[in-house]
């Protein structure tokens, strides 16, 4: 059996998981490793396809770790505090200026070296009785499937309670995946179970366990586990010999699945440890988390499609084979026929099926990303084209937009909403027709993805009209002398006041004329003293 060529990153991302592998993970890491074999016969040569899968790693070599809320953790500002076991020798301090003093998120994913332990620290519990909670996000951007326990060790006392979370959807959304606590009844209303308690039936249920939550010494006691190994050993045996059974039950069992499958996962530290006491009011410095490593062993989720997971754009993805493609090799490649993708499958043992793509019919199945069946051959210029795309959808593969709609990038090319209407407002824009940003093109004065609002200095009016610019405004076009704005076009002003913004005095026969900004006479011209001497005689 031949093994198919590994680029040099792929290397790079295999020995560093394999670097980080705990002892005792062979069982799960040295089947489906291979995704397909070049047979040779006296007919010729022919590849054998596997259901295949990457090896697994620590993940916490990859995990983007974020903490909150906001100034959670200590050292900003500087902070003493002590420990549970010398509560009154408060002589430790935390100071985010410090490198020798500071304890960032990020040494919860560093590597230890030379016996040195470091940590991140949330702030002390000075502000108690309100609720000491922090939360510690830890994100991949990318489907993994958990292959044994995940271990988290804290420093200087586990939490009173505390809950582990997942998400499928990067961050989404968020369902429970284990919930601890020295009194769970007390905490969270649910009997405390351990993972042992488990059938088969309902290997998935989420429990509270008060396994890792009482006070036992902060030098005996350390890590909080989630425990995976326990569960696979219910279907694999404690020693996880039987892998056979276990991948069965992951096709068979509904949910399996996907209870060891996620994208984050997020820490939600509710109570510090109190030392087996009640909180003692009078020395607060002494409660706090501080979290010094988080491994997380999973592997990527290829769908059984990848035997290597690669870091591309600094994003993890799935080396797909089987002619699929994606981050999760979920879909078909481009040339295959969309409607034959399925996940690679264990079964039938041993050797299990790679369920690959099926290469499209140029004619009855061409390529047409979802939005058409039906596709004609263009013999002159030898083209298949698709023929009466939905979806507003347009283009030989229906990968474009009709005229008046745009691509909403944030969605599969496939989506049936992927083409959105530009809705260009029909007064605002010079045209029914929007960007490919899907902003629209608007006439003077106009402004705002659909045209339809005005620039400052401009007024909406319809009728066709659109946005008209201000004669007159309250802050920069402003009507002078008590004169008042009307609708933006035309400055009413007071009787003795004219101009366009008021800004002319009215000559009166008895008062002459004077200056908007003077008090002193203005001589009026002999033109206008005629006339309007000849207007008094007529109206006498």
């Amino acid at each position: 059996m031949s093994r198919p060529h590994r680029s040099p990153q792929l290397h790079v991302l295999l020995i560093l998981g394999l670097l980080s592998l705990p002892v005792g993970w062979s069982q799960i890491s040295s089947q489906l490793d291979v995704c397909r074999s070049l047979l040779s016969s006296e007919a010729g040569s022919a590849w054998e396809f596997f259901p295949c899968q990457p090896p697994p790693t620590n993940m916490k070599e990859f995990m983007q770790i974020r903490v909150d809320p906001p100034g959670i953790t200590c050292g900003n500002p500087p902070e003493r505090f002590c420990t549970l076991e010398n509560p009154y020798l408060c002589s430790d301090e935390c100071d985010a200026s410090s490198p020798d003093l500071s304890h960032p998120p990020q040494l919860m994913g560093d590597r230890e070296r030379g016996g040195l332990i470091t940590y991140w620290q949330t702030i002390t519990w000075s502000r108690y009785p309100e609720p000491l909670l922090a939360n510690i996000t830890l994100s991949w951007n990318k489907s993994l499937e958990v292959v044994d326990d995940i271990i988290i060790t804290f420093e200087y006392g586990r939490p009173t309670s505390m809950v582990l979370e997942k998400s499928m959807d990067k961050g989404a959304t968020w369902q429970p995946y284990q919930y601890y606590a020295d009194d769970c009844l007390e905490a969270f209303g649910m009997s405390p179970k351990q993972v042992s308690d488990l059938a088969p039936s309902n290997l998935t249920r989420v429990i509270c366990t008060e396994q890792y939550s009482r006070w036992v010494g902060a030098k005996e006691e350390k890590n909080v586990v989630f425990e995976v190994r326990a569960r696979f050993g219910v279907f694999a045996g404690p020693k996880l010999i039987n892998m056979d059974a276990l991948y069965t039950r992951m096709e068979t069992m509904k949910g399996l699945r996907d209870f060891f499958t996620f994208t984050n996962l997020r820490l939600r530290l509710l109570r510090p440890a109190l030392g087996g006491t009640y909180v003692q009011r009078d020395n607060l410095l002494k409660y706090f988390y501080a979290v010094s490593n988080i491994d997380v062993p999973a592997r990527c989720k290829c769908n059984l499609h990848a035997s290597q997971c690669v870091i591309r754009d600094a994003v993890l993805q799935c080396a797909c084979d089987h002619n699929t493609n994606g981050q999760d090799c979920e879909r078909c490649r481009r040339g295959f026929r969309p409607s034959s993708w399925r996940p690679g499958s264990y079964l039938p043992l041993p050797k299990g099926s790679a369920n690959t793509c099926e290469v499209a019919d140029t004619v009855t199945n061409c390529e047409c990303n979802g939005h058409s069946n039906r596709c004609s051959y263009i013999d002159f210029i030898n083209v298949v084209t698709c023929v009466s795309c939905k979806h507003n959808t347009r283009g030989q593969n229906c990968q474009f937009c009709r005229l008046g709609y745009y691509k909403n990038s944030s969605l599969p090319l496939d989506d049936e909403e992927i083409c959105v209407e530009c809705e260009c407002n029909t007064e605002g824009s010079s045209s029914p027709h929007c960007a490919d940003s899907g902003l629209c093109r608007c006439k003077v004065g106009a402004t705002g993805r659909r045209c339809d609002s005005c620039l400052p200095g401009y007024t909406w009016r319809g009728g066709g009209v659109g946005c008209t610019e201000n004669l007159c405004d309250t802050e920069r076009l402003i009507c002078q002398n008590g004169g008042t704005c009307f609708d933006f076009q035309r400055c009413i002003c007071p009787n003795n006041f004219t101009g366009t913004f008021c800004e002319q005095r009215v000559c009166l026969k008895k008062s002459g004329c004077q200056d908007v900004g003077d008090s002193s006479s203005m001589p009026a011209s002999p033109l206008y003293l005629l006339i309007l001497s000849l207007i008094t005689s007529m109206l006498s």
